[in-house]
């Protein structure tokens, strides 16, 4: 019974491995841009630019682990590639800053529950970028 188990969890793994490493990797992704947000609010407290430190932060970390857990990228341009990357990252840190900036500053959201809503946004934002521009299996 236990041993079926493991084997419908394995069969489901492997139909969606690409979009459950995605979601492992884009979480631990999303921790290391809120803890670091939470870090660099300790120190500047200036939001644009925790928002920035942040995400730099978590784009490093990003690359890394999309191209060798989630899309196991075999690119052999990666300098090409890493500024593809970067372009489509730039592209939701620029949506991410309009977001915070509509929550914090017009709505008077909560910085910290905004920075976490947004980041479900900029998740889903960033996997179909990197799908469909970044990581194509050529």
């Amino acid at each position: 019974m236990i041993k079926n188990f493991y084997k419908e969890i394995e069969k489901i793994y492997i139909k969606n491995k690409e979009i459950i490493n995605y979601i492992i990797v884009g979480g631990l992704t999303t921790l290391v841009s809120i803890v670091t947000y939470f870090l660099f609010r300790l120190v500047i407290n200036i939001m644009i630019i925790n928002v920035f430190l942040s995400w730099v932060c978590a784009v490093s970390f990003a690359y890394i682990t999309n191209r060798r857990f989630v899309f196991e990228s075999k690119n052999k341009k990666v300098i090409k590639e890493f500024a593809l990357f970067i372009n489509c990252r730039l592209l939701t840190l620029l949506m991410e800053i309009v977001f915070m900036f509509l929550m914090v500053d017009l709505i008077k959201f909560d910085d910290r529950i905004s920075k976490i809503l947004v980041q479900v946004l900029i998740l889903i934002s960033n996997y179909v970028l990197s799908k469909l521009l970044v990581f194509r299996n050529k």
